[in-house]
């Protein structure tokens, strides 16, 4: 189930609907990696402007590929960043990584948290998601 996360097929099955501006489309699909703290605030400052390292940075991919796949994006995640947010948050590490996969993964599908309403739907979103996947709601 946790490579539904990474293949989008998670996000993509919401009741909310598609979402605005959704990159989905057909047989969608994202990459990930770890990185570790230096790698993400060097992404951080070239991409963002800000010179610290993130818990993940999504960016956005190269839409239909040869095979028939459409490519949303990759992620990239501070495994250090994430560890130390687990533990502040008493949050197991996997419920973390989860949270933050799924987090990365609505932002390539062209969702964001710029304004308040935003982020509530946003985080209701995840809510849903992470409940699908067995996880406990990471605002609680």
């Amino acid at each position: 189930m946790r490579r539904d996360v990474l293949g989008c097929r998670a996000a993509r099955s919401s009741s909310n609907g598609p979402p605005p501006r959704s990159r989905a489309g057909r047989n969608p699909w994202c990459s990930a990696s770890a990185s570790w703290a230096r790698r993400s605030r060097r992404l951080n400052a070239r991409y963002r402007g800000k010179d610290k390292p993130t818990n993940v940075l999504s960016f956005g991919g190269a839409g239909r590929i040869p095979d028939g796949r459409n490519f949303v994006g990759e992620l990239v995640i501070c495994a250090p960043v994430v560890e130390r947010e687990a533990r502040a948050q008493r949050k197991t590490r996997e419920q973390h990584w989860a949270h933050m996969t799924v987090h990365g993964v609505l932002h390539l599908l062209g969702f964001d948290h710029e304004d308040a309403a935003d982020a509530r739907k946003m985080a209701k979103m995840e809510v849903q998601i992470l409940d699908r996947l067995g996880f406990s709601n990471p605002y609680a």
